[in-house]
């Protein structure tokens, strides 16, 4: 079995993918300011992130998502047919 990658930018794809893996919209903590979201993260719920990583809402993940014109670069299963948590934020062509 090959694992596939798949990109997009569409949100609402995006926010089910990660909320399937009991994910939600988070910032690296000490990049946000005032009304920037800073560093985009998935902070996935069993993850212990410490102070590292805030959770923030989906409206304001994607506000940065859309001007960093970003994309959304991710997998849904593993090579061995596990359900797979990779993802990166990837420039859009």
């Amino acid at each position: 079995m090959t694992q596939e990658s798949k990109t997009t930018i569409d949100h609402d794809e995006i926010r089910a993918w990660v909320e399937a893996r009991d994910g939600v919209p988070a910032t690296v903590a000490r990049t946000a300011e005032d009304e920037d979201a800073g560093i985009l993260r998935i902070l996935f719920q069993e993850q212990d992130s410490g102070e590292s990583l805030k959770e923030i809402s989906w409206d304001d993940f994607f506000e940065k998502f859309e001007e960093e014109n970003l994309a959304f670069l991710y997998q849904d299963e593993t090579k061995e047919g596990g359900t797979s948590r990779f993802f990166k934020f990837v420039a859009r062509d």
